[in-house]
């Protein structure tokens, strides 16, 4: 055999072993599919909802039970018709799957599968509907006895504390007949078969029954606070509102009377909304009528507490209202006294007599005050506002006034300090002139001369305006200010002055060492002519200060220093 036969020998039987091979598994898949089809098909056939038919059937269902069940029982027995089409594919797909027809056979599962997979849903829902309908008449039963329960119990609770119930009564029967009637008719339904309707009726039962043993304690609590509560608060009000007219408390505007009537109308409303189990609506009025009754005791107290304070402070008032008209009537005469001699200029007077005006006004309102108190008509909330207010005020303005006061009683001394002040001032520039006129210079310098007359001038301006009828003592305090200053420029300049000349007598004889030094001596005589002609004693020093300086480096320095430490120890 040759090499090339025994290659196409080879492939073949390979060949032949991969087909076989295939041809296996798809067996055995095929096999799998089979089983698992006849599977479901058994677990529908073991359903035995002919059983479950006839059960029902017997049960003589109706209404909307009764057509639930012929509807599904159509379609199971549609489904259930296909059943035996459904064996014979399955049985067939299992021969030819067995004798490795492989083709045939996965069309056979093929077709089983799509008819298996078309009924086995309404197979299944028609199971659960038949269930359901097996077991709603005895659920139905359960839960009947169970609500009727509940009912019976509702009901003795509410015929032991009708009481408590009295003002929604009559709707909590109306509903609990309400509930009798879908009791009788869920029972009927039941009887005649109507499983479905009748869980309805049952389900509406229980949630009537759960929303009124819900609304029950609510209602008990509402009608206390509105039956008792509220109206033992409002009588309350109502005899403290009495018996405090009659002790003369007023109340303004404020109707206490009418505000009691309409919450009383308020109470009347929510207990009408109760009464027609409308909580909702009720506890808005309640909230109502709380809030009114809080504030009506608020009124009360307020006013209650307010009385001792009036009570306390009303002669107490009286007199420190009095004593400030006294003080504010003092103040404003002796303002008006010193204002003839002294200019007022910061509006003592106007603030004063506005002051006084506010005192006045003060008053009239303690007395209007006063007298709703003894008419029996003063709120006394709104004295004890007022009267804290003046009571601040008044105590303000006394301050005030005493600082006006004290103010202007500064204006007798500051006119005695100012005279002396003048007085001074003509001392010290006299004695300061004199001072300067005794030191044999060759003559007064101009600059001084005229800060002297400028000096002598704003002294002289000042004093004739402190013997003035009427004395502006602020214009004239600035003025001493300024004069002050003044005297002190020219006394330093009168020093200045009579040290500069001491120097230059001084450095002048040390210069005649020099007079070989021309420039020395050309500075000696430029000096000269700044000292005895113009009387400049300052660039007289300069000029001859700067050449001995120049010709013996220091000297000067010595000079200056020499002359300072004897006027010190002249004045030590």
């Amino acid at each position: 055999m040759s090499s090339t036969q025994s290659l196409l020998l080879i492939t073949l039987i390979i060949t032949i072993i991969v087909v076989v091979m295939a041809m296996l598994l798809i067996n055995r898949r095929q096999l799998r599919d089979i089983e698992e089809l006849d599977n479901e098909l058994g677990n529908m056939e073991d359903l035995h909802l002919e059983r479950a038919i006839g059960k029902l059937d017997q049960i003589e269902l109706a209404g909307e039970s009764l057509a639930t069940l012929n509807t599904w029982k159509k379609s199971y027995q549609k489904a259930a018709e296909l059943f035996p089409e459904i064996q014979r594919l399955i049985e067939d797909g299992a021969d030819e799957n067995a004798r490795y027809r492989l083709v045939k056979s996965h069309q056979s599962i093929k077709q089983a599968r799509e008819l298996v997979d078309s009924v086995s849903e309404d197979v299944k829902n028609s199971s659960d509907v038949f269930t359901q309908l097996l077991e709603s008449n005895r659920e139905n039963k359960a839960q009947y006895d169970e609500l009727m329960q509940s009912y019976r119990e509702i009901r003795k609770e509410i015929l032991a504390d009708s009481f408590d119930y009295s003002v929604a009564l009559e709707e909590i029967e109306n509903r609990l007949s309400a509930m009798e009637e879908d009791f009788a008719q869920a029972k009927n339904l039941s009887a005649q078969g109507d499983h479905v309707e009748a869980k309805r009726v049952l389900s509406k039962i229980r949630a009537d029954l759960t929303a009124l043993k819900t609304k029950l304690p609510e209602v008990k609590e509402d009608q206390h606070d509105l039956q008792t509560v509220f109206a033992d608060q409002l009588d309350e009000i109502a005899a403290g509102y009495k018996e405090m007219r009659d002790a003369k408390y007023g109340f303004g505007s404020l109707d206490v009377l009418l505000e009691i009537r309409q919450s009383n109308d308020q109470i009347d409303r929510s207990l009408a909304a109760l009464a027609q189990l409308d909580l909702e609506e009720t506890s808005k009025g309640m909230k109502k009528v709380e809030k009114e009754i809080k504030t009506l005791y608020r009124i009360l107290e307020k006013e209650y507490k307010a009385r001792p304070f009036v009570e306390k402070n009303q002669d107490k008032l009286q007199r420190l209202l009095t004593h400030q008209q006294t003080v504010s009537q003092q103040l404003i005469k002796k303002l008006r006294h010193i204002d003839e001699s002294y200019e007022l200029t910061h509006g003592e007077l106007d603030e004063s007599r506005e002051l006084e005006r506010e005192v006045h006004k003060m008053d009239s309102d303690y007395i209007r005050a006063s007298q709703r108190i003894a008419d029996g008509r003063a709120v006394y909330s709104e004295v004890q506002d007022d009267w804290i207010k003046i009571l601040g005020r008044l105590q303000e303005i006394g301050k005030r006034q005493q600082e006006l006061s004290e103010a202007v009683d500064g204006l007798y001394e500051a006119e005695e300090v100012a005279q002396r002040s003048i007085k001074e001032f003509k001392q010290q520039v006299s004695l300061v002139y004199r001072h300067l006129s005794r030191q044999n210079l060759p003559g007064i310098p101009e600059g001084f001369l005229q800060m002297y007359t400028l000096v002598i001038n704003e002294i002289s301006k000042t004093s004739g305006e402190l013997n003035q009828v009427r004395i502006n003592m602020e214009k004239i305090s600035e003025e001493l200010v300024q004069i002050s200053d003044d005297v002190d420029r020219l006394q330093r300049e009168a020093e200045d002055i009579i040290s500069s000349a001491n120097l230059f007598e001084l450095t002048m004889q040390y210069s005649n060492k020099f007079l070989d030094n021309e420039t020395v001596v050309r500075a000696r005589r430029n000096a000269m002519k700044l000292y005895d002609r113009d009387y400049n004693y300052k660039d007289a020093l300069d000029t001859i200060a700067t050449a001995v300086e120049r010709a013996e480096p220091g000297s000067y320095q010595r000079i200056e220093n020499a002359y300072y430490q004897e006027q010190k120890e002249l004045i030590d």
